[in-house]
């Protein structure tokens, strides 16, 4: 029986792991649950799964679960080991007992327990982006001197995984992923400036966190891809393509020298690729809706646009550059998408707040964890400044913040299509 720690299992994809591990008791069980704030939710998680190990990221939350597992009445005898912060978070995930982590916490802030697990030769399913955009070259040195396997969860590296499979390395041609471009894909780019968090959260595919479904807006969490997808498979920027799925079927193609092409088409749940990690390299009946081909569809595929959407540029441009250029995109992108969901920048300024750190930040090649962490706490200072100066600069024009969105920032919309399943997140 496998036994598996989950980093952000109150997250989407730590809840739909659960749902496999749900499903498939007699092949799995929990060693571990790492989660942010969600308390509530964590306590329900710990009396169902029965953790050895629950983590939290602050010190406070430890005395509210605390109290949380009291009032449901489970006997303290019966607690897991509580713990809190990053040292707990690597704890549980390089124990001896464990076999898989699964990585979803988004942000760096599961990074050092990511790279730790690694470095232990654990297999992760890796559904963080930012443990390879931040420290892509540090982590998959450890992996090539540990033996560690990496398989990845989000569902365009899950697809070029599958695809993969289908020939040898050295015969792959270029890696194709698919965006589904987005709110705005159809919008003016001249009606950008006055898009609101609220129009910017209404993904029309995928059911997400606020952070996320803005990157996707943006197009940046395509160029997060192009990145992770360079370092989890050896290409090039350059060996690597995105074009624009609005149906989001095909997730990913591969095509070979010879010309061939092999996609990896499947509905959009997010359960599946989850199994395929946990089960790699067997494949499991998964309980995910399937396509009807005998139903009549339409599937258009089109370039995206770099000019409108520049944060896709930059991403490719930060990836050639290299070094810590990764580690800056992420942390600007991270500040100035809580600053526009805030009502401070506008949705065009949050790619000129990027471009703006990108510049003043310098570029180094990182030989730890912790000066990837050092680099990314200089990137957030400048992309803060860069923020106020673009909201400065919004007043100067006369453009009040309010116009922008003063309202609290809502909970991800649910999918517009009815039948899309409530197991959703990826782009």
């Amino acid at each position: 029986m496998k036994q598996l720690t989950i980093l952000g299992s109150t997250g989407s994809i730590g809840v739909n792991t659960l749902d496999v591990v749900r499903r498939n008791k007699e092949r799995f069980s929990i060693y571990a649950l790492v989660a942010g704030n969600n308390v509530e939710a964590f306590a329900e998680q710990i009396l169902e799964f029965r953790p050895r190990v629950a983590v939290l990221a602050r010190q406070e939350g430890v005395k509210r679960l605390q109290e949380q597992l009291s009032r449901r009445g489970l006997p303290k005898s019966r607690w897991p080991e509580l713990g809190w912060g990053t040292e707990a978070m690597v704890q549980a995930s390089v124990a001896s007992e464990v076999h898989v982590v699964m990585s979803s916490i988004v942000g760096v802030a599961g990074l050092e327990a990511t790279y730790e697990a690694v470095r232990r030769g654990k297999t992760l399913g890796l559904a963080n982006k930012e443990a390879l955009v931040a420290a892509g070259a540090l982590v998959m040195e450890a992996v090539r001197q540990s033996g560690a396997e990496i398989l990845p969860v989000d569902s365009e590296h899950n697809g070029a995984h599958q695809c993969l499979r289908a020939g040898r390395r050295q015969d792959v041609r270029k890696l194709i992923l698919t965006a589904s471009g987005g709110p705005f894909r159809n919008t003016p780019a001249s009606d950008l400036n006055s898009v609101t968090p609220e129009q910017a959260l209404q993904h029309p595919t995928w059911r997400m966190g606020p952070r996320i479904t803005i990157d996707s807006a943006t197009l940046m969490n395509k160029g997060f891809e192009v990145i992770e997808a360079c370092w989890l498979f050896g290409f090039r920027p350059t060996e690597v393509e995105v074009v624009v799925h609005p149906q989001s079927k095909v997730h990913a193609m591969i095509e070979y020298n010879d010309g061939s092409v092999i996609a990896q088409i499947c509905a959009t749940d997010m359960r599946m690729p989850i199994q395929y990690a946990l089960t790699y390299p067997d494949r499991w009946d998964a309980p995910v809706p399937r396509l009807d081909w005998r139903q009549s569809m339409r599937w258009e595929f089109e370039a995206p646009d770099y000019e409108k959407f520049p944060l896709l540029r930059l991403a490719f441009e930060a990836m050639q550059t290299g070094g810590t250029a990764t580690a800056t995109l992420n942390a600007a992108d991270e500040v100035a998408v809580e600053a526009f969901l805030k009502g401070q920048i506008s949705f065009p300024a949050i790619a000129q707040v990027v471009a703006d750190t990108l510049e003043t930040v310098p570029v180094r090649r990182p030989r730890s964890i912790g000066e990837v962490l050092e680099v990314d706490l200089e990137s957030r200072e400048a992309a803060r400044l860069a923020c106020r100066r673009r909201a400065g600069q919004m007043r100067l024009a006369g453009i009040p913040a309010s116009s922008v969105s003063s309202a609290p920032t809502p909970d991800p919309p649910a999918p517009s299509t009815p039948s899309t399943p409530p197991y959703n997140r990826a782009s």
